[in-house]
């Protein structure tokens, strides 16, 4: 009888694995806090020139993607509108990815070790019963 994954690996392994990942990495998951401070004025770009700071927001980066849609609909060949509206939707994704933050919630050691082991050790037996198990041993 073939085992998880067309081997002779074990299938108890295998399940036992599966449950102990997705119980592990779950619960790593849950323990991550994601918030954001993204809105229309805030600043998602800097730099200096000139002896001066300057700051790019959100609003901004919305005046060239209004003038490329506005272009884009008079003349959809037009490539600097599709330039305009393409280079804004990016430079927005990029701001909201950049404005994300993770954080852990507190824990104590003992959960972060169990969390751990059970992701790690989930995974190691889940992998380990994917693989192989020769019949007899290799002659030495």
């Amino acid at each position: 009888m073939k085992g998880a994954g067309g081997t002779s690996g074990g299938l108890g392994q295998f399940f036992i694995g599966l449950v102990m990942m997705c119980g592990g990495f779950y619960m790593l998951l849950n323990a991550i806090t994601v918030t954001s401070s993204f809105g229309m004025g805030m600043r998602l770009y800097g730099f200096s020139a000139m002896g001066g700071s300057y700051n790019i927001t959100s609003g901004m980066i919305m005046i060239p993607f209004i003038f490329g849609v506005g272009l884009i609909f008079y003349n959809s060949k037009n490539i600097l509108g599709w330039i305009l509206s393409i280079g804004s939707v990016t430079a927005l994704i990029f701001g909201v990815i950049s404005s994300i933050r993770f954080s852990f919630r507190t824990m104590t050691s003992f959960d972060l070790i169990v969390i751990l082991v059970l992701a790690m050790g989930g995974l190691g037996l889940f992998l380990r019963s994917l693989k192989a198990l020769d019949e007899k041993l290799p002659d030495a």
